[in-house]
This record gives C-alpha cells, structure tokens and sequence, in this order.
C-alpha cells in the first residue's frame, strides 16, 4: 500500500492552514513509476544513493567535504535532482537538515569520518529527541582498511574503528555500514525506509572507495519505496474510543491540548477534526505551536502552566476532563513540574497507545485512527470555550514609547506581530525568544518551528538555513539572541550564498539571558560582538544581504519598512540593541521554576 512520508501527510493540518508545503508532491512515495535501465556510469553506489534522496523529497543535502567523502559528494552532485549546499561547519549542517526535515519532511547532509561524524551528533541528537526522519551520510574508511589493525588519520588513533559507529547507536534508530557493494543497496534501502517509518535519524557510513564503481545492482533506477502503514487493532481501538467517549460525555467542561507528537503521529487532521466535533476548547502545548491551526473558532492559545498565554491555564487546568494529544511532559514543558493537572481527569493519546485516567491503557491503537472515530462518538460541549469566552479580557498593548526612547522588547514583538503573514514562517530560538514568540498569533498558513525537548543553543542559525532552502516561497523570520547566535553565526554566509531572504532580528542583550533566570553568575555575560559588522564582513559584497543597528522604535519601524521594501530579496540582518534585564514575564516565572526543580535537594537514603 502507498504511503506518504513528511510534513504534507505528517504534519501540518491541510488547506492551507499552518505551515504546509505547497508542492504537494514534495514527500509523496509512489509505487506505480516503472523501473529504467541506467549506463553503466551512473550504476554506481554513490548515484543509487542520490536517486533514492531524490525519490524520498529531498533536493537539497547539507555537507561539510572531507577526504573521506568527497568521491561520494562527486557522485551526489551528478544527480540532476540533487543541489550540494556546503556548510561552514558539521553542526550547522545538521541543524539546516533538521531544519529542511521540519519543512520537507525528511532531510540529510553528508560529512567525513569521525572528525565529522562526531561534530554533527550533537544536531543528529536533537532531531532525535524531535523526532524527525534525517538521514546522515559519512564518509567512511577505506573497505580494505576494516580488520587490517591499521590506525588512520581522522580517529582517535586507535585501530578500533567503531567509535563512531557506537556513538550514533544511541541517537539513530538504525545504522548501516557500507563496506562491500554486495549488501550496499539493501542496507542503504533499509535505512531509509527505516528513518522514514520511525520518523527518526539514520547513520550511513560508506567506504570512501566504493561510491564510483558500478555493481549490478545499481543497475536500474529504484524502485520506489512503498512502506506499509501502521495499523490499529481494531478490537483495541473500539475498546478505546468507547471508554474515551464515556470518559469525555460525562464531563461537564472538557478541553482538548495538543502535544508535539501530533507531528510523527500524523495526527494533525485529525485532531483538528475531533475540536471541530466536539466544540472543546481548544489549546497546545508550547512545543506544539504550529502544528494546530490558531485561526481554529475554538483555540485558546498555548498551556504551560503558570507562563500560559492570558486566561488559558485557567481554562484547562479547572477542567473536568482533558485529552491531551501527544503530549511530552519534561521539566520545561510542566515548568518544573508544576502543572495543576490530575491523571484522573486526563486521557493521554500517544501514537500508538491511549491511557484514559488512572484506569486502562489500551496498546496498538494509532493516534491518528482513535481521534478520527473518537470524533463521531463524543458529544458537542462548547462550557468550557463559553467560560473562556466569558473571562476573557484582551491583551493590552505595549506602554507607548517616548521619542527616541530605548527600545523595549515587547515593542520588537508588536511590529514583529505585524509582518506574519501566510507567507512567512518563525524560527524562535532557545532563550527569551521561546516565551516571546509564543505570545504571537500565527495567521493562517504561517509556520512556526523551534527546538524545545532538546534546546540545544544555536540551533535556530542552521535550522533556519535549512527551513528556508525548503520552502523559498516563504520569507523566514528568526528571532536569535545574541549568546545563541554566537555559538553557529558562520553559516550566515551559506545564506547568503543560497540567495535566502530571511529576516533575522539578533536581539543583543549582553549574555544568556535565559540561563540568568534559571540561576545567575559572570559566566552567563559575554563578549559583545559588532554583530552587523560581522555579517557584512561575511558578505563581503558578494551576493544579497543588508544590515542594520536598531535601538529606538523609530528606527526599528524604519528597518522593517526597508526589509520588506525596498531590501524584500536580500537577507536582512537586523540587530536589536536591548537592556539585558529586559526580558518577558514569562521567562522571569518560568526560569524561578525550573531553578527550583533544579536545586531539589537529594532524597533521603
């Protein structure tokens, strides 16, 4: 049976609505296109594993060469599908192929044996934790080098070389390594197919003398992947559905909240389709922004405890019952744990399993197919949208700014509030930009991405590289703080060499603002950075990109005019000057919180 693989089907909720590719055949695996005869030349290892990245969706992978690789990266680039964009460095390129996989579905980049390897698992761990299919390629040994005790250059000088190998183990879910042509068409197809399934990275390690020479089975083109699809028990799911209805009819105030794993569940539709049924009010947690559209009648913004958007908290929490949609309950999502939430009145989807109060788990049901029925089986109760709608009081607006006055960061997130459209996306970065994006209505149409289960600073440079080379149809605005920026800045050249157009706003306020609330020292200031210089150092005059400084609302107003005017088709670098105690409130409760989850002393022996 055919399935679909990436954020068409997976993802983001259909119609146009949050985030969703417009090329509907991006991620689409058919099993109908017959198989060609291909010459002899592009018979090879490297070439099948080309036209099988291409056949996935992916037209872009993310390399750093090395000697290792660099035959392969000969054989990659021939494919006329396939465009080879190089990064500055190892991590940068597994973040932009997180980034492309958050768009596209699936993405892949390509680096040299252990010096490389071991510099991209950082981002490979991260895609891990967020559960994106990524396929990292490594160039590996020479195949005549396995089992001879030779000790190569590249590797801890040890004739061992599995050191790589056992590191990706824990943060892949499969790992194959290409020594001998042989098996080399069938371990690199079930790699593949492997990533795309269970929606999480792979390690591919090929022999750097393998990837020209022709075998015969690279012969023909590849057959197209058709993956079977999970499937629910049927008694299972009937069980569940029956239980979770009576669970959820009895409730006199019920809500719905939407969890991250929506997006591997691919149970985005589904659950927009059960709060169009069920008339619940409707939320996400603050790791599932993005994934819900926020133009829904019955959303009420994001749940996260006490750092909630306005009045949303108190819905939820003082509900009878909540389901709750592929929720991750850690230690920054329950806000040091704090949530006031009983299992009793939750019904827990994960995607294969539903767990309804302290009673029974019911195993091998699919989110996906339990929302769908659940939908036709729960009746309309709109209390507790009603109540909401009863308490609601409107946000209100920023403290007006005096001419020239410095500028506030709440002031940046109104104007920034201004330009989202259905043809841009937001990046929030690691930091204060997590709670301050949070807080902005996503219009239809309007993606969002940011790393919250890994929060790995200096994401948000490579990811954002790699979510615009996805979709150029959209403008890219990242929210960076300066600390995090400084972590990946070099790969703003590789923007402006893709000829990107994002708007990036570096919000400079002198240090790890996010780490100072969690618990405060002279470690969390940092070197201040003549940032826009740096960029335009980068650019060099070659290619599109401008910058500018900002410290006043008037001429924050005046650099957004001439981003999305006259400068639409460069990418604009827009450094905001900002106090360093200037931060949300969210951030300022939350970090308390997590402080105090943090210092827990050790329990008794």
């Amino acid at each position: 049976m055919d399935t679909k693989i990436g954020s068409l089907d997976a993802c983001k909720p259909a119609n146009n609505a949050v985030c969703c590719p417009s090329n509907g055949s991006v991620c689409t695996i058919q099993n109908s296109v017959p198989s060609t005869v291909v010459t002899s030349s592009e018979a090879t290892l490297g070439r099948h594993l080309a036209r099988r990245l291409v056949q996935i969706g992916i037209t872009d992978v993310f390399s750093v060469p090395g000697d290792f690789n660099l035959t392969l990266l000969d054989h990659l680039i021939a494919e006329p599908g396939l465009n080879n964009i190089g990064c500055c460095n190892e991590l940068n390129a597994g973040y932009a192929a997180d980034g492309y996989a958050r768009s596209r579905g699936v993405g892949a980049c390509v680096v040299t044996f252990t010096v490389g390897g071991l510099s991209v698992l950082n981002a490979i761990a991260g895609a891990y934790s967020e559960n994106l299919p990524l396929i990292c390629i490594v160039g590996g040994p020479n195949s005549n080098d396995y089992g001879t005790n030779r000790i190569l250059h590249h590797t801890i000088g040890l004739p061992d070389f599995s050191q790589e190998l056992r590191c990706f183990q824990t943060v892949t879910c499969f790992q194959a390594v290409v020594n001998n042509l042989e098996d080399a068409h069938e371990l690199i197809d079930t790699a593949i197919s492997t990533a795309l399934k269970e929606s999480k990275p792979v390690y591919i390690s090929i022999g750097c003398n393998l990837p020209g020479i022709p075998h015969p089975t690279f012969s023909r083109d590849p057959v197209p992947f058709s993956l079977s699809p999970k499937v629910s028990n049927p008694h299972g799911l009937e069980a569940a559905v029956e239980a979770a209805a009576q669970f959820l009819n009895k409730a006199v105030k019920p809500v719905l909240v939407g969890g991250p794993k929506l997006r591997v569940a691919k149970g985005c539709d589904a659950f927009v389709e059960l709060a169009d049924a069920c008339g619940y009010a409707l939320s996400v947690m603050p790791s599932a922004k993005g994934l819900v559209p926020e133009h829904h009648p019955h959303f009420i913004g994001t749940y996260w405890g006490a750092v909630s958007t306005s009045f949303c908290a108190e819905i939820v929490e003082s509900a009878d019952s909540y389901l709750f949609a592929g929720p991750i309950f850690n230690d920054y999502s329950s806000v040091g744990y704090s949530l006031l939430l009983k299992r009793e009145k939750a019904i827990i989807v994960q995607p294969d399993r539903v767990t309804i109060g302290n009673g029974p788990t019911f195993g091998c049901v699919l989110m996906k197919d339990f929302l769908q029925a659940l939908s036709k089986r729960v009746n309309k109760n709109t209390t507790a949208y009603e109540n909401y709608h009863r308490i609601f009081v409107p946000e209100g607006h920023p403290l007006k700014s005096e001419p020239k006055e410095a500028l506030r960061v709440n002031i940046l997130f109104q104007h920034i509030q201004k330009m989202l459209s259905g043809q841009t996306a937001v990046i929030a970065e690691t930091g204060d930009s997590w709670f301050n994006c949070q807080k902005l209505k996503l219009p239809k149409g309007c993606g969002y991405e940011f790393q919250m289960q890994y929060g790995s600073i200096g994401w948000s440079v490579g990811a954002t590289l790699g979510y615009a080379q996805a979709v150029p149809e959209k403008r890219v605005i990242a929210c960076i703080g300066d600390g995090s920026f400084q972590v990946t800045a070099q790969d703003i050249s590789t923007m402006i060499r893709c000829g990107q157009k994002t708007i990036i706003f570096l919000i400079n306020n002198g240090g790890y603002t996010i780490e100072v609330e969690i618990h405060d020292g002279p470690y969390n200031v940092i070197k201040n950075w003549n940032y826009t210089a740096l960029v335009d150092a980068i650019h060099n005059g070659e290619g599109k990109c401008w910058t500018t400084k900002v410290r006043c609302e008037e001429e924050l107003i005046e650099a957004i005019g001439t981003a999305t005017g006259d400068k639409e088709d460069s990418l604009c670098f827009i450094e905001v000057i900002a106090h360093k105690d200037d931060t949300s409130k969210e951030l300022l409760e939350w970090g308390s919180r997590v402080s105090a989850a943090n210092s827990r002393p050790p329990n008794p022996q």
